[in-house]
């Protein structure tokens, strides 16, 4: 079967499904495999919950004719997913970066879809099988789309590209994350320069914060849409972060952006919004009111009031970038009984210990009702504070200590799972 003829298929049955556990009646079931699953052995029972195919890559029911035998049967999500992109004459952002590209793109999304008809990135589906399944789940009404792209290796940005076919992109920021993968700093910026690199070759549009040069350097030969601090067609810095950033725009408009997201960090996350609004011709009321109504949910720069406990919830990822920003915005918070809540910080290589320990320096420079350490590399590191090896242990702790009027800081990597203390203190 081509790939055309199994878009045939799929404009029939417009919904794909990769986990029988959420499979919905109709669903086309992609059948992927890795090192620890197999899913050809869940096609049958696919198709006797409801999906109209099942695309495998082991002949396990010959003669079926609702089994698809394909060679690879993650390529051909992929292959599909680029039949369908190729469908839309409309603008496709792809975003990535180190930090904030999942609060960046709910924004930019939160903003554009006040006038367009506008699909993103769901969560946090922004891998080799994310992302295809984004490019899936677009409609045809779409006016818009945003493609959330996450790497933790070269290459594989410039791989999503193939399929995605971005006709605008931005890069957040090119921080210390995925160290290990990316072989340092500099690698970090070639990986995520692939995005870039892509653009220039099809003379796309890149959206660039001034403020940090190295993009002046990645986006050399674009076409630019340029925000910042000091100089840009949007223009904007914080007028205050006690506890929640509130951001001046000084150009194309001149008002203030009061918004519901914690840290003086995702000043260039409102930017891009604002410039992307603006860039899209969107009105000035529509942008501010789309940025002062969006809540955070997704345990980035949330707020969590727990009696008369203020809780900075940013437990989704951590690096050293980010740990570093999240420590001294709540150190800028006018508060008393400061805490943190820190787990520990995956994926550094040979950095973690040396990365690890600068984050404990930093700790030091300040003064704290209490610091608690979960897991990871700072359980080999010498310290004065609280340890525990997880955090169900940490949540014990947590849970017998009836915390009043303290301002707390719960952050960590995504396998630490850091959110737990408070779902099991306050459960």
């Amino acid at each position: 079967m081509t790939i055309e003829q199994l878009y045939e298929l799929y404009q029939q049955h417009p919904s794909v499904q990769t986990d029988t556990r959420k499979l919905q009646a109709g669903d086309i079931f992609f059948a992927l495999s890795g090192p620890n699953f197999n899913g050809n052995l869940f096609a049958l029972k696919a198709l006797e919950q409801g999906a109209s195919y099942a695309i495998v890559d082991e002949d396990i029911a010959p003669g079926n004719h609702r089994i698809l035998l394909v060679k690879n049967v993650l390529e051909t999500l992929q292959q599909l997913a680029k039949q369908h992109r190729i469908q839309f004459n409309i603008p496709v952002i792809a975003i990535t970066g180190s930090n904030g590209k999942t609060t960046t793109k709910e924004l930019v999304h939160t903003v554009l879809s006040s006038q367009y008809i506008t699909y993103t990135t769901k969560g946090n589906l922004n891998n080799h099988i994310g992302i295809p399944l984004t490019l899936l789940g677009i409609r045809p009404d779409a006016q818009m789309a945003i493609v959330e792209m996450g790497a933790n290796h070269q290459k594989e940005i410039e791989g999503y590209c193939q399929y995605t076919l971005p006709t605008h992109g931005i890069i957040t920021n090119c921080g210390k994350a995925h160290l290990e993968g990316f072989g340092g700093v500099e690698g970090v910026r070639k990986g995520k320069g692939e995005l870039f690199d892509y653009l220039r070759l099809n003379k796309g549009t890149a959206f660039i914060f001034n403020d940090y040069d190295y993009l002046h350097q990645m986006s050399e030969g674009l076409t630019k849409v340029v925000y910042g601090t000091a100089t840009g067609a949007t223009l904007g810095h914080v007028k205050q972060s006690d506890p929640f950033l509130q951001v001046q725009i000084q150009k194309p408009f001149n008002r203030l952006i009061s918004t519901q997201l914690v840290g003086d960090y995702n000043l260039p996350n409102i930017l891009c919004a604002v410039a992307a609004g603006n860039f899209f011709n969107i009105e000035a009321n529509k942008i501010l009111n789309a940025l002062e109504q969006y809540l955070p949910d997704n345990s980035r720069s949330q707020m969590v009031v727990k009696g008369t406990n203020h809780i900075i919830l940013d437990a989704y990822n951590a690096n050293p970038s980010s740990m570093a920003a999240a420590i001294k915005n709540i150190v800028a918070i006018n508060a008393e009984n400061k805490m943190l809540l820190l787990g520990g910080m995956m994926e550094l290589g040979e950095e973690s210990i040396k990365e690890h320990q600068a984050l404990l320096d930093l700790i030091g420079n300040y003064t704290w009702k209490e610091v608690v350490l979960v897991g990871g590399d700072f359980s080999g590191l010498t310290h004065p504070y609280r340890f525990f090896k997880n955090v169900l242990e940490a949540a014990k702790w947590y849970k017998g200590q009836h915390f009043h009027n303290t301002c707390q800081l719960i952050k960590g990597s995504r396998s630490m799972q850091m959110e737990k203390i408070l779902n099991e203190a306050y459960s």
